[in-house]
């Protein structure tokens, strides 16, 4: 039997990281070693993004630089995730570097493929194994806060998108093996539900929308203390949703609902079936039903025949909706969806110069917001030691980890993974910094 030191560098989204530390629960089960430092690692898995062109360049880019570690220990190169799945064809011959392929689905797969890349052969194993079902994970998170990606794939098809055709229609994960998945992953200061779109939970497997269930008996589990809910499209926010949301304690009074756009015209270019109005009609629900709510949103900026006015139009929608947190992306024209081809395709620079824009009139929303915690006092999960500050960094309730701002504050003393009560002396756009009274 294989015994190596495995280490792993993972691509792209909190998704595709649930993904890879499954692949990482394959080399616990086979007794091997796991490493975070690449150099000691015997064999490096590269987990792969592929959503966008800059994601399929940075994953080849990586897959070039773990090359330069075989002078060292390294012996085998893995390849897995998005990237393989979709583009394997053109990638198996020229990518040989890699010794190895997987697709989304292919844990399973991985020593069977590495005991004959062993025996000289260059392995693609992807779509070897289809859909198998969810087995032990290797947290790669802090350890009091952990992803359940309750759903794979994608039925909404909107015009830009790849994931239809990387990761396949919308498939709900059982929901006892989801149950016994988070009973198994410790104790947990915040559980966050992820999938392309979490709000469908059920609606393929049961015949009916499932969610507010799922909510309701994940909720009921010892071990989860808390649950942050992210990527919710906006036609399933559901008076049912609302209301389990705004009633169960445990639910964290955030929400992360991708909108993509403001103006009509573009919605419907996209392939969205919101509107400008429903967008704002049902921030308005939520906020009457939870005052406090925490709203995040995506959006895409430089979409084909994106005006200047509509550009200008969602500005205003953002200052006018009052978002806690956003991100934006340029458009990037991927072949294979309908958007390729569409008319008035926006030049890079005009892409670049509005998604800069965007971000600072956030910036500014932001501000106003944090500004609000001035000399107050927040309740803030610990997340360990900023040592480049010197301080301890954590989160409140209206930031999810990694794509929303942190909590910096100084303290006698703090544990990871507790609560700490910090007095909020400064706020910058993003940002809070503040300090835990003896």
């Amino acid at each position: 039997m294989l015994k190596k030191t495995f280490g792993m560098i993972s691509l792209g989204c909190d998704k595709n990281r649930v993904d890879g530390e499954r692949l990482l629960g394959e080399v616990k089960k086979h007794g091997c070693e796991i490493t975070d430092d690449p150099a000691q690692a015997e064999i490096l898995i590269v987990n792969t993004c592929a959503f966008l062109n800059e994601a399929r360049k940075e994953a080849i880019e990586t897959v070039l630089e773990c090359d330069g570690y075989r002078g060292g220990k390294l012996e085998k190169i893995v390849v897995t995730g998005c990237l393989p799945e979709k583009y394997i064809g053109e990638l198996f011959a020229p990518l040989t570097e890699a010794d190895v392929f997987l697709g989304v689905h292919d844990a399973p797969a991985l020593f069977e493929a590495l005991e004959r890349s062993y025996a000289g052969e260059r392995v693609n194993c992807v779509g070897k194994c289809g859909e198998y079902p969810a087995g032990e994970r290797v947290l790669t998170t802090l350890p009091h806060t952990a992803y359940l990606k309750i759903s794979d794939g994608c039925a909404n098809h909107c015009t830009y998108c790849l994931i239809p055709k990387i990761r396949g229609k919308f498939r709900s994960e059982e929901m006892e093996a989801l149950l016994s998945e988070a009973a198994s992953l410790g104790e947990l200061e915040e559980l966050i539900l992820v999938a392309q779109d979490t709000a469908r939970y059920g609606e393929d497997k049961y015949g009916e929308n499932k969610f507010v269930e799922l909510l309701q008996k994940l909720s009921a589990l010892n071990n989860v203390r808390a649950i942050r809910i992210l990527y919710c499209y906006p036609e399933r926010v559901t008076a049912e949703l609302i209301a389990q949301m705004r009633d169960d304690p445990k639910i964290i009074k955030y929400l992360d609902i991708p909108l993509q756009h403001s103006e009509n015209r573009v919605l419907k270019l996209m392939g969205r079936r919101g509107t400008h109005e429903s967008y704002l009609a049902l921030f308005e629900k939520l906020r009457k039903e939870m005052p406090d709510i925490a709203l995040r949103s995506t959006f895409i900026s430089g979409f084909p025949s994106e005006t200047e006015e509509e550009h200008r139009a969602l500005i205003s929608f953002l200052r006018e909706a009052e978002l806690q947190n956003c991100g934006f992306f340029a458009y990037s024209r991927e072949p294979e969806t309908p958007a390729y081809g569409m008319k008035g395709q926006v030049h890079a620079s005009v892409k670049r110069r509005r998604v800069k824009e965007l971000y600072l009139a956030q910036a500014e929303i932001s501000r106003g917001f944090l500004a609000k915690f001035q000399g107050k006092t927040l309740r803030v999960l610990c997340d360990g030691v900023n040592y480049e500050k010197s301080c301890f960094e954590g989160r409140a309730y209206f930031q999810a980890p990694e794509i929303d701002g942190k909590v910096f504050f100084t303290a006698p003393r703090a544990q990871t993974g507790s609560y700490y009560t910090v007095k909020i002396d400064r706020t910058d756009e993003y940002d809070l910094y503040g300090y835990v009274e003896e």
